[in-house]
């Protein structure tokens, strides 16, 4: 036996060992994806000592699923996976949990989540690398991006999405590894799936190499042939899923279900293993494996090529001095939408921060996101995503994680539904990726309901994790991102269209930290009514009406709901008086205010298509319309 064999050998029995201890998992795609495995081991620059070295090769995990490699790989490199944290493999607060998480376990450059996400967030990885290869120099920053994905990945429409974006911005250090072994849950992929696969991928300017996945010699030829390609590549690499079972190699059945005690005893022997012992690693296999010492030698050399200059750009972007941004200022009482006051804030955290960089889905003069002056992407800030949000968002999710760039997406609010699944990984990971969302309500006007977020909103409250800022005016707005700049976690910006008068001078902005903080306090008050966004104006002009019908109301606004749910009673009954009868008022679904609120005033439908003011009379969000209602509900 050779010990390229031995080792991907080694690979499939600890990964049927894992599922088969767990009762649970997926041994067939890590048992296919050895042999390619073993031999990308051997091209893959990492270093275990220090997981995040600068120019080390990325490796991403489309089909999370296929954990068993993950840990595998990670154990046998050197990282801080042992084999006592294996035989955990899906266990409660192990290190190895069912899909390979960010953060949580050493070595694991991404949290891909659903099938699809981690070939847009390697399109994410090579994004960032060539960006910065364009701010330090082709010297400095030279690694590689490699993802390995299936049948499965590749029918999400993400894939397309992400893929025909790397294809078009000529992606060289991208390397996608397709393990097209034919095979999904339900059976073989000819029942739902027959794309020319090696024909989609040329059309969007891709190299394509196509070779039998257990061949050792073929896997490294196109490994080496793709390192020296000047576009991005696709290996479709045909396998058996399985490989390497004694009588299931290549059924669907060892997808998603343990092989059985007996399948891996008669495998282990086939393959010269002994069956009577599980999770056993050869010395010779974990030597040849090791990267402890390469990784320490590579980046020791890669640190004394980096020039002074290059060192001190690295921590430059590394570090960024927020204290040193120049924030716009707003006269009170100018009409400013929030989307302008956007713009302008967004242009003054650029012009201070070298690594923030961003863009939208085609929507850049809508969102308002163009950084003036700074060129486009890749070799300027403003990045042109095209319609293609759901690759967007996981683009960013990922080129946030590089390690030198604050990276924001932008899109209508309304579109937040085809990103959901990436910012829903964004909070689980703790991505710290700003979503720009405009156009926040029925406001959009004569685009009618389906351009109108109504329960987009609370959708993104109850994320956990996920901060959402709808700012009621233009100084908040800054405040806002001062505290969103300071957070390890998603936040999202949800502006509007039309203008907003700015309330108050920035020196009598309450605790937007804090996610909400009384506005107007009247001594005497009986009712309390809550507001965010355009609503607070509302909220306002309710309460000096009813105050001259001998109603005293305080007025909350809320920039921050997901914060302001965060604080402690205290901070809650000082700004919320409990001797108050509570309102909120929100153009959208607004449930989520009954944690605090006696009555909700909000949408009960989709909206409709008509001029913004009509829209906002047509659903009693006006000022006679709200103060009738409130003394009706007092």
């Amino acid at each position: 036996m050779s010990l390229l064999q031995k080792q991907a050998d080694t690979i499939r029995f600890l990964a049927a060992d894992m599922v088969q201890q767990a009762n649970s998992g997926h041994p067939g795609a890590p048992m296919g994806l050895a042999d390619i495995a073993t031999v990308l081991s051997s091209h893959l620059n990492v270093n275990p000592n220090n997981s995040s070295w600068l120019n080390r090769d990325r490796l991403v995990f489309s089909g999370g699923h296929a954990t068993g490699l993950v840990y595998s790989l990670l154990h046998l490199w050197g990282f801080d996976v042992s084999i006592e944290d294996i035989k955990k493999f899906r266990q409660t607060h192990s290190k190895t949990p069912g899909h390979p998480e960010y953060g949580h376990t050493h070595g694991i450059e991404i949290t891909t989540g659903p099938l699809g996400q981690g070939i847009a967030n390697a399109v994410g990885f090579a994004w960032a690398s060539k960006y910065a290869q364009n701010v330090l120099g082709n010297d400095v920053i030279d690694h590689k991006v490699y993802c390995l994905c299936g049948d499965g990945d590749l029918q999400e429409g993400i894939s397309y999405e992400a893929t025909a974006t790397a294809g078009h911005q000529k992606l060289d250090n991208l390397v996608i590894i397709y393990d097209s072994n034919n095979i999904t849950i339900e059976g073989d992929t000819s029942i739902a799936w027959d794309e020319d696969v090696v024909a989609r991928f040329k059309a969007i300017n891709f190299e394509v190499l196509e070779i039998d996945g257990h061949d050792f010699d073929a896997i490294n030829g196109a490994l080496e042939t793709a390192k020296a390609c000047d576009k991005p590549v696709l290996i479709k690499a045909n396998t058996a899923i399985g490989k390497g079972a004694a009588t299931m190699e290549g059924s669907h059945h060892t997808h998603g279900a343990p092989l059985g005690a007996d399948e891996i005893a008669a495998s282990k022997t086939k393959a010269g293993f002994n069956p009577e012992e599980s999770f056993v690693v050869p010395t010779e296999v974990k030597e040849a494996f090791d990267k402890t010492v390469s990784g320490n030698e590579l980046e020791s050399a890669w640190n004394a090529k980096v020039s002074d200059e290059a060192q001190a750009k690295i921590e430059a972007l590394q570090n960024p001095n927020f204290d040193a941004i120049e924030y716009p200022e707003f006269e009170a009482d100018a009409s400013v939408a929030t989307r302008e006051s956007n713009h302008k804030i967004l242009n003054a955290i650029s012009a201070a921060v070298p690594g923030f960089i961003g863009g939208s889905a085609d929507l850049a003069p809508s969102n308002k996101t163009e950084l003036k002056g700074a060129g486009d992407f890749p070799n300027g800030k403003n990045i042109h995503f095209g319609i293609k949000e759901h690759a967007m968002a996981s683009i960013c999710n990922a080129m946030n994680l590089y390690g030198l760039f604050k990276v924001f997406s932008a899109t209508f609010f309304v579109f937040s539904d085809y990103l959901k699944p990436a910012a829903r990984i964004a909070a689980l990971a703790g991505i710290k990726q700003h979503f720009v969302w405009t156009h926040d309500s029925i406001g959009v006007g004569e685009d009618g309901p389906t351009h109108q977020p109504i329960e987009h909103l609370s959708q993104f409250r109850a994320l956990p994790n996920f901060y959402t800022f709808r700012p009621a005016d233009a100084t908040e707005n800054v405040a806002s991102w001062k505290k969103a700049l300071t957070m390890d976690a998603p936040t999202a910006f949800v502006c509007s269209r039309q203008g907003l008068r700015v309330l108050k001078d920035a020196k009598e902005i309450g605790d937007v930290e804090n996610g909400g903080y009384l506005l107007k306090k009247r001594e005497g008050a009986t009712v309390t009514i809550m507001a965010s966004g355009s609503e607070v104006m509302l909220a306002l002009q309710s309460a000096c009406h009813l105050e001259e019908a001998g109603i005293k109301a305080n007025v909350v606004s809320v920039p921050c709901y997901d914060l302001l749910v965060e604080q402690d009673k205290a901070y809650i009954d000082s700004i919320i008086d409990p001797n108050t009868k509570v309102f909120a008022v929100e153009a959208a679904r607004g449930l989520e205010y009954y944690r605090f609120a006696d009555v909700v005033y909000g949408m009960d439908s989709f909206g409709a298509s008509g001029p913004a003011g009509d829209l906002f009379k047509e659903f009693g969000f006006t000022l006679d319309a709200l103060v009738e209602r409130i003394k009706n509900d007092i």
